[in-house]
């Protein structure tokens, strides 16, 4: 069993400028998973930078209001709800809300530096 509580994890600036915790990931715990998770924040007013993947993502958004592009096209979203993003798609994420745009994103296969391009 592995047990984690979120807010204890510790928090780190991603390459697309999103405050990140890395909550399961299988090259750095001892599980066997096809994926990723992360918990994600973004301040009120800001954005992630452009970018894309080479795998899939999935994004769960938990807390506030924002915009997602996928490849040119937007997309409200808010919480309870999801996105997936497909495999080399252009991606990025605005909070157009009133508080910190908190959201999960899954990635499959796990995320690794290497399978990201900043644009």
């Amino acid at each position: 069993m592995i047990h984690k509580i979120i807010g204890q994890i510790p928090h780190f600036q991603a390459g697309d400028e999103t405050t990140l915790r890395e909550v399961l990931h299988p090259d750095r715990e001892a599980i066997d998973l096809p994926y990723s998770l992360a918990q994600a924040t973004i301040d009120v007013g800001k954005s992630s930078l452009p970018h894309r993947l080479s795998g899939g993502e999935l994004y769960i958004f938990r807390r506030g209001a924002g915009r997602i592009w996928v490849d040119g096209q937007a997309r409200e979203v808010k919480e309870g709800e999801l996105v997936y993003v497909p495999p080399g798609a252009e991606q990025h994420v605005e909070n157009t809300g009133t508080e910190v745009l908190d959201f999960f994103c899954i990635v499959s296969p796990p995320w690794r530096a290497s399978t990201e391009e900043i644009l």
